[in-house]
């Protein structure tokens, strides 16, 4: 019996990591590249995404690649209508992009990383925007530091790997400093940042509390850093007073 357990909990694992691995990939996979990202034993992976397919959360193209099934997007679609946060943020964004036709963003933290939860992206040709769901390190951004107000410098410590301080581009951000970001962004009650991952971002980030007055998430646009001052005022006055909405009071 225990063995019957034990083997259909490895079975739900590596359900899950295929649906991480082409969640992660961002794009279909090969058989092969499913079996090496897993590392599970090919008639394994077969046999799960046979069935995986079969029930429609993943669908097989002619040249034999796997990425997600249409049953999987009614499941996305039906969290984000009863969701509330999600629900009533969704249409936030969707204010504001209609206003100032820039990217703006729903994002929280995923453990020792933070994700984007929803996305609306400009229509103008030079676009800034994150893939959703993709776990992006802490200190890269203003949302990171807008979310960690109300911890301590050991906690943070303990909590970010020390790997995640250097940007993609080598440049390495010094503790120190970081949580001097994280305590002015506490004190104003927002935070920007320019040039942190991308050389002509910046990034506005308002955070929304939950009734302890705790940041859970974070409303975000994402913009260039030649945006004209009163432009760049009048955005963040709009971001503050959608994220406070969007609070539990």
């Amino acid at each position: 019996m225990a063995a019957t357990e034990s083997s259909r909990a490895r079975g739900v694992d590596r359900v899950i990591d295929i649906l991480r691995k082409l969640h992660h990939a961002q794009r279909p996979m090969t058989m092969r590249e499913l079996i090496e990202a897993t590392g599970s034993p090919r008639s394994s992976i077969y046999e799960l995404v046979a069935i995986l397919t079969e029930v429609g959360w993943l669908e097989t193209s002619a040249d034999g690649s796997v990425f997600f099934g249409r049953e999987m997007h009614y499941y996305g679609s039906d969290y984000a209508t009863h969701n509330d946060l999600i629900s009533r943020a969704h249409q936030s964004i969707l204010a504001l992009v209609r206003k100032y036709d820039e990217t703006t963003q729903l994002c929280m933290l995923e453990g020792n990383k933070y994700s984007v939860v929803l996305s609306e992206n400009s229509a103008r040709p030079f676009n800034i925007s994150s893939d959703i769901g993709v776990r992006v390190p802490i200190p890269w951004t203003a949302t990171g530091r807008l979310l960690l107000g109300h911890m301590n410098a050991d906690a943070i410590r303990t909590l970010i790997p020390a790997d995640d301080f250097v940007l993609d581009n080598g440049v390495c951000i010094d503790f120190d400093e970081f949580m001097r970001d994280v305590q002015n962004a506490k004190a104003l009650g927002y935070c920007c940042t320019e040039g942190l991952s991308n050389a002509f971002r910046l990034c506005m980030a308002a955070p929304v509390r939950d009734r302890a007055g705790i940041p859970i998430a974070a409303l975000c646009f994402m913009t260039g850093r030649d945006t004209d001052p009163e432009r760049r005022q009048s955005m963040l006055d709009d971001l503050l007073q959608s994220a406070q909405a969007l609070s539990h009071r």
